[in-house]
């Protein structure tokens, strides 16, 4: 019997869904936000990054749903998920006011850390279109009772968008369920996005409400603890992130409060400095905690992205029907491998996320 119920991919448009924001991330490379002349740019989204990942590294169907705003902004975002190969056939484009005040795009201003100097992201996010999604503006049936969906990904960061966005939640996870489709959420605590409505307080009860529903459940050591209120003894701030005994009894809690959850996976990362972190991830499944070997030492390029990453390649090994203790390994690999290139999304491929489940070393390739 498999871990969970997949539906067939003949039966289905596509193997996965994301909903959430999609954001342009503006990069000032190695220079400092405050200080650069000039920017890359990258799109980005913690919900979107995994269905782009499934798509552009391992290589099957996936679409975002999402709003964007209808002006020159929106269509460079536009440009760079099509370059992602996702497809865009769900997303809700909202007429420009010509100043952006009723309606706009999210953008998020993200410098690499170095050394003791962490990374640090500075969002730009107010009134988007995406945080202004409520109930009925999607066609929920339609994707999943006519098109189909073998895999629904969001998670915490839309949900903290603002008043309505745990309610498109809700619709869209409930449709998900009523049609077979695997449901995975990954907590993704971020303070920012709470604070200007309910902070913590208010995080807790919206995901504690979501949380029945939910099949996979996904966090790093910190969002299960600060999402759903979790009080467990040894996962603290001043706990070695690769305890994993301490993380088993908090998956252990998890499962025990709600029993619905098929898998919950955790990563586990230790940052010595920005550039040099330990990292591996837990995972619990049929009664089972699998541990994702350590990476210690771990040389970090640009860690945003990295629990994105981890998400999706847990994914992909399910839903290319591999054991709960290939999906850990999948998962961690390529988190790592996410973490050794500029901006949020993935830039490896399904060969390297292999290579990197076994290898031992990093000789150069011929």
């Amino acid at each position: 019997m498999s871990t969970l119920d997949l539906k067939s991919p003949e039966d289905c448009r596509w193997d996965a869904l994301a909903l959430g924001e999609v954001m342009l991330r503006f990069d000032p490379g190695s220079r400092r936000v405050r200080t650069t002349r000039s920017f890359d740019v990258w799109e980005g989204g913690g919900e979107y990054n995994v269905a782009r990942a499934l798509r552009k590294c391992f290589g099957l169907r996936t679409a975002v749903a999402t709003a964007i705003v209808d002006n020159e902004v929106g269509h460079l975002l536009e440009d760079l998920i099509m370059t992602g190969g996702v497809d865009m056939s769900h997303v809700k484009w909202v007429p420009f006011d010509g100043l952006g005040r009723a309606s706009r795009v999210g953008l998020n201003f993200t410098e690499k850390g170095y050394g003791i100097r962490p990374a640090r992201g500075t969002s730009d996010r107010g009134h988007t279109a995406a945080s202004q999604l409520k109930k009925g503006d999607v066609d929920w049936q339609a994707i999943f009772g006519k098109e189909g969906v073998r895999w629904f990904h969001t998670g915490g960061i839309f949900a903290a968008l603002s008043e309505t966005t745990p309610d498109v939640v809700v619709e869209a996870i409930t449709a998900a369920k009523e049609h077979g489709t695997v449901v995975s959420y990954d907590l993704n605590y971020r303070p920012s996005l709470w604070e200007s409505h309910g902070g913590q307080d208010q995080a807790i009860e919206v995901n504690r409400a979501i949380a029945p529903m939910v099949d996979v459940m996904i966090g790093n050591e910190e969002d299960f603890t600060a999402s759903l209120g979790f009080d467990v003894e040894g996962v603290d701030e001043s706990l070695s992130s690769l305890d994993p005994s301490a993380y088993g009894r908090m998956i252990s809690a998890a499962v025990t409060e709600y029993p619905d959850f098929k898998v919950v996976a955790t990563t586990l990362r230790e940052a010595r400095t920005a550039t040099v972190n330990d990292w591996s991830a837990v995972l619990f499944a049929d009664g089972e905690i699998h541990h994702a070997r350590s990476r210690d030492n771990l040389e970090v390029f640009d860690r945003v992205g990295g629990g994105d990453g981890f998400a999706s390649g847990l994914a992909y090994a399910f839903l290319s029907g591999k054991s709960p203790a290939e999906a850990v390994e999948y998962g961690a690999a390529h988190g790592a491998l996410a973490m050794t290139t500029p901006g949020d999304t993935s830039m490896v491929t399904l060969a390297d996320v292999e290579r990197a489940v076994t290898a031992t070393g990093a000789r150069v390739i011929r």
